[in-house]
């Protein structure tokens, strides 16, 4: 008898690297409906099929933009699906998705992009540069995440297996939820490959937002005079706007072909970040891209020194602009780097993760 499954996310307002993990799920487990906090239906057409069903923070003002603002209400939000109906529950969190509560016959699988940084290890570096105003600072942003963290980690142990999206993820759940867990990277979705010929600029993808690095980035290419292209919006957009030199173009958001399109044909895509796993280098070696990362997180599993990219040691303007002139004497093979890339493909991702879940369920249903 197969299981009746679930799926459940933190919210699916923006498409990211959390939210091409679910679209995954989904294509695994179709007739399994979505439990989410809030939907963006407008954002995400790809889930204008699926059965997604919303908390009461959808009706919520804002909410649909504006999630971050509710972060107080996510427990109660999840705490409050009924999922008595499901043998299996997998739930898709980087925030408070986990804390669904089931039934003990209910098997309960958690794909953990990360515990929260704002509630961990980056939860004075969130209250720093979020932008909120100075005394919510002071008073009362510190309280809600000092209740938030007391939670996470009860809710952390609803969870009966955790599947991590990296290595470094896995050693952070064994750090502050002290569970093991099963390391299965996450899908990337790879365009057709062809050798095409580079043209002269430099590429940096992701939401402009303080902890990606942005600034970094700019202030090396305003060094370096090299061209650069950034695809992306964020906060920190004008910020980053004023600082830049003439050699520094915003592109804002662009679709999914012109994306691809720039990874083709940029020289290197720029990484400067800590990230969990991180699916955008592996995106740009998918196009024959090679990446000049900063060698820590997810992406010393991803990227492979010298052959698909380049790492660099401190998040500096010298180190990273050293490794751009370290990266212009060498030579990247495109199909070498795209090979890199076909390690992780979404096939691979949906093989061990059904392979994983249908082997944790004959045990669990024959305990």
């Amino acid at each position: 008898m197969q299981p009746k499954v679930a799926i459940v996310c933190d919210w699916l307002t923006d498409m990211g690297g959390a939210e091409r993990v679910i679209l995954a799920l989904h294509k695994l487990y179709p007739n399994a409906p979505i439990y989410t906090s809030i939907y963006n239906r407008v954002n995400l057409p790809q889930f204008s099929e699926a059965d997604v069903r919303t908390s009461f923070l959808q009706s919520m003002p804002g909410a649909k933009h504006r999630h971050q603002r509710y972060l107080a209400q996510m427990p109660l939000a999840f705490e409050s699906f009924d999922l008595d109906d499901y043998d299996v529950v997998i739930s898709s969190s980087h925030s408070c998705a986990k804390g669904v509560i089931t039934k003990p016959d209910t098997l309960h699988v958690s794909y953990c992009h990360s515990p929260p940084r704002y509630l961990w290890d980056g939860s004075h570096q969130y209250v720093n540069e979020y932008p909120w105003p100075k005394i919510l600072k002071k008073t009362l942003i510190p309280s809600i995440l000092h209740h938030l963290r007391i939670w996470d980690r009860a809710a952390a142990d609803r969870v009966d297996l955790y599947v991590a999206n990296s290595h470094y993820v896995a050693s952070r759940i064994e750090k502050y939820y002290r569970h093991d867990s099963r390391v299965i990277h996450p899908p990337v979705e790879l365009q057709p490959f062809e050798v095409v010929e580079k043209d002269d600029y430099y590429l940096a993808v992701g939401r402009l937002i303080p902890y990606k690095r942005f600034d970094l980035i700019v202030q090396a290419f305003n060094e370096l005079k090299r061209p650069l292209k950034i695809v992306g919006v964020g906060n920190q957009l004008k910020k980053l706007q004023k600082l830049a030199s003439s050699n520094v173009e915003f592109l804002g958001m662009v679709s999914e072909e012109s994306l691809h399109s720039y990874y083709k044909y940029a020289k290197a895509l720029i990484f400067p970040q800590v990230e969990d796993f991180g699916i955008t280098p592996l995106e740009a070696m998918g196009a024959g891209c090679p990446v000049i990362a900063y060698g820590a997180g997810g992406a010393l599993e991803t990227v492979k020194d010298k052959e698909s990219g380049l790492f660099f040691d401190e998040q500096t303007v010298e180190s990273l602009g050293e490794a751009v002139r370290t990266f212009e004497a060498m030579h990247f093979d495109p199909a070498v780097v795209r090979a890199q890339a076909e390690k992780f493909d979404s096939e691979v991702f949906a093989r061990e993760f059904a392979d994983f879940v249908d082997d944790a369920w004959q045990k669990w249903h024959h305990r």
